[in-house]
């Protein structure tokens, strides 16, 4: 954003494509941007390529469909999740993503495998990262969670979706990727 604060949409993984929205756009405007924090390498595909290719492969143009048709799904849920439910409801409903996504279930819970800032968690909520501290602060205060060198396990996974009215999505749109 021109104020230099981040919505962060999701992570991808390998052999995941980003940059689809701009398909099908007689003037693409690029709404998103990406930022590797991994090593690793991306592949370009030229938009008029592949738009030349979906017209003439039509089982091609079914599976980026699919695919397209999931990740919207998966970004209205993110939304309603923020809009209905606020800041509280983002960030819970990021933790329970990220456990779909990194979870590995360990004796005191489910452990997310990946280290995230707070700025970062930030991000994923639309807020910013004074308020995530506040809510990290209090759902460790209520035991829901613990917090260890950045690594977050969620003690409590049924009270995060009980404030959030959690319809227990298939993981395939229940996480963060």
């Amino acid at each position: 954003m021109p104020d230099g604060r981040e919505l962060t949409v999701r992570m991808c993984s390998e052999g995941e494509l980003l940059g689809e929205s701009s398909l099908f756009s007689s003037v693409p405007k690029y709404m998103l941007n990406a930022k590797v924090i991994e090593s690793g390498e991306a592949a370009v595909i030229n938009k008029d390529a592949l738009e030349d290719q979906l017209s003439k492969d039509s089982k091609l143009a079914l599976e980026l469909m699919k695919w397209m048709s999931l990740q919207h799904r998966k970004s209205q849920t993110k939304f309603r999740d923020l809009i209905l439910h606020g800041k509280k409801g983002a960030l819970y409903s990021t933790l329970i993503r990220l456990s779909n996504s990194y979870g590995v279930r360990i004796r005191e819970g489910i452990q997310i495998d990946v280290a995230l800032t707070n700025q970062e968690l930030a991000n994923f909520c639309g807020t910013s990262r004074e308020v995530v501290n506040r809510l990290l602060s209090e759902l460790r205060k209520l035991g829901a969670i613990t917090i260890h060198k950045g690594i977050i396990t969620i003690m409590d996974l049924d009270y995060l979706k009980m404030e959030i009215d959690c319809e227990n999505c298939p993981a395939d749109i229940c996480n963060i990727e």
